[in-house]
């Protein structure tokens, strides 16, 4: 089992909501901590301008950082999102820490765009040798095994607090090796039962993929 311990998440809302990074640490196989530099629709982009990251990568140590990109950037303009993750990964790089991708889900409104989405991810990934966290895959088998689970928030954009979950799975999953089958759903989530089987599945099979 891989020791990630303390984890910076770099990304926008579709982080931040329903407190990703809270419901990894609360399922996680060991304690962890972690530290988040998001803004609402920022893209990865604007945190390179900012500097945010090479400023908190220099004050602290961490096991591994996790990018997320604009939740449409990789579809409209493939190129900028993959210049965008190789200029980061190098300043992670350079502190010797691992990168890791977030790959997120197709608006609900336009579900045929997550093969691009998911290949864009998957291509960068492959070229710097990243870390592949398979959300939007898991959120497309999710959907494919039952069409009507309520992954996503009344915007059809964000996640709902079961998307979420789904989201968490599939981390726990990547970054320690750890079936998500087997996972319990944090209490302040209230998520009816009824689903809950069925994005654990998705969660194990896009890791299987």
């Amino acid at each position: 089992m891989t020791a990630f311990s303390r984890l910076l998440f770099v990304g926008n809302s579709y982080t931040f909501r329903n407190d990703l990074p809270g419901l990894i640490a609360q399922m996680a196989p060991h304690e962890i901590a972690s530290q988040s530099i998001v803004a609402g629709g920022a893209s990865l982009r604007l945190h390179l301008n900012k500097g945010e990251v090479a400023k908190t990568l220099n004050e602290s140590n961490w096991d591994i950082v996790i990018l997320q990109e604009q939740s449409t950037l990789p579809v409209k303009n493939c190129k900028r999102f993959h210049e965008n993750v190789r200029e980061l990964h190098q300043i992670i790089k350079g502190h010797d820490a691992p990168t890791a991708l977030y790959q997120t889900w197709a608006r609900k409104n336009a579900p045929e765009t997550q093969e691009a989405l998911s290949s864009a991810y998957e291509s960068i990934a492959e070229e710097i040798g990243a870390l592949l966290i398979p959300v939007g895959k898991a959120w497309q088998i999710a959907l494919k095994m039952q069409p009507d689970t309520p992954l996503f928030d009344a915007d059809g954009s964000h996640p709902s607090s079961l998307g979420s979950y789904l989201a968490a799975c599939v981390f726990v999953a990547a970054l320690w090796q750890k079936d998500p089958r087997g996972l319990t759903v944090p209490e302040d989530l209230q998520i009816e039962d009824a689903h809950t089987a069925l994005v654990r599945d998705a969660a194990w099979q896009s890791l299987q993929a």
